[in-house]
């Protein structure tokens, strides 16, 4: 057993090419590709059910394909009994992601898809899991409101179905519109922790709905989803922007993290941050609450100072899901129940050119030695 000579290590496996995928680039110069197309021109132009079906099949749909998909995903909304059931019985207490979690790995005893890995059958298993993802966070949230869930209306596109699932209330037009480029902006980051996690479950040839699991519950750090959930309570401690450099001097000085700064690929920035930025803008101007981009403007002037860090999408994320209403505990939900969509069209991709992700790792324990007699 040699262990002088030690392989080349990067921690984190920071800028390691750990497979290929046509799905979704990550461009480090502040780029971010859909299967081709800009993500913000798709946020301004398509539609989540459209951006859904690109990252399934690859292409934009044509109007008669995206009729059905619409109508496929509206009649895959509801919960099995049993499944709903469950959910009343978690305790009171029990965060968004967990809920979500167990709903999701419940939901795979009532697929009949569940053990077969064809495309098609992965096709069918994706649209059942976009569709009941945000039925399980607003039927989740309501009984942990100790409120009825409310059913699905089929008539509803995606985002405006989940906004009165979760509230009651048919949602605006342009509340409507808000979520919906929330939901694109969100729906895939190439190799992220918790797509890459899915992956390494899938690779096994476990089931989608095992891999989508191992995702939530990886998106569930605060390193990753829980991020922009975590990035609120910052805003709400600071306050106003006058108090953010002696906030951060304070932060830097106890070595803490400061959430929603930083990114492991994006060198100049990350390239989601100017539409969030100005969804957050609008928001704020009609709701009143004008205050929260400057805080953010001046934490990102502050951070690039100080650190040479730029905000990442959770920052601003955390601001217009504030504004649209949201409690701070859901934020990583949504997230999930946007990117849903790529961790499917990440592990159909997977399933249809698998090999076992198996890493190595660099052993830093004592050399071998005997068992004392």
């Amino acid at each position: 057993m040699n262990t002088k000579e030690k392989p080349e290590y990067s921690p984190g496996l920071a800028g390691v090419i750990a497979g290929e995928s046509a799905i979704c680039w990550v461009d480090p110069n502040a780029g971010l590709l859909y299967r081709g197309y800009d993500v913000h021109e798709l946020a301004e132009q398509a539609s989540f059910e459209e951006v859904t079906w690109l990252l399934l099949h690859g292409e934009m749909p044509t109007p008669e394909q995206l009729g059905k998909f619409t109508r496929q995903l509206a009649a895959e909304r509801s919960l099995p009994p049993p499944v709903l059931e469950m959910l009343r019985l978690l305790p009171a207490n029990t965060h968004p992601m967990d809920m979500l979690r167990t709903g999701v790995s419940m939901l795979a005893a009532f697929d009949p898809d569940l053990n077969d890995h064809s495309h098609e059958a992965n096709l069918r298993k994706a649209i059942r899991l976009v569709a009941k993802v945000g039925t399980l966070v607003a039927d989740g949230w309501r009984i942990n409101q100790r409120q009825e869930p409310v059913a699905s209306n089929e008539s509803y596109t995606h985002a405006g179905n989940f906004l009165y699932a979760l509230t009651g209330d048919a949602a605006e037009g342009a509340e409507i519109e808000n979520f919906d480029t929330v939901l694109v902006l969100y729906a895939d980051h190439e190799f992220n922790a918790s797509t890459f996690s899915a992956r390494v479950t899938a690779s096994t040839l476990s089931d989608m709905y095992s891999a989508v699991t191992t995702a939530i519950g990886t998106l569930k750090g605060p390193l990753h989803g829980g991020a922009n959930e975590e990035a609120l309570h910052v805003l709400k401690k600071i306050g106003s922007p006058e108090h953010v450099e002696a906030w951060v001097h304070e932060q830097l000085a106890r070595k803490e993290k400061i959430m929603g700064f930083g990114h492991r690929v994006y060198r100049t920035g990350d390239s989601r941050v100017p539409a969030m930025r100005q969804l957050a803008r609008q928001l704020g101007e009609r709701t009143g609450e004008t205050f929260w981009v400057p805080i953010c403007e001046k934490l990102e002037e502050t951070m690039a100072h100080e650190k040479n860090l730029c905000a990442n999408v959770d920052l601003y994320a955390a601001v217009v899901l504030r504004l649209m209403g949201f409690p701070a505990s859901l934020n990583p939900a949504i997230f999930a129940l946007s990117r849903v969509a790529g961790w499917c069209a990440h592990i159909i991709e997977q399933h249809d050119h698998n090999r076992l992700i198996r890493p190595r790792s660099l052993y830093t324990g004592p050399p071998q030695r005997k068992m004392k007699v």
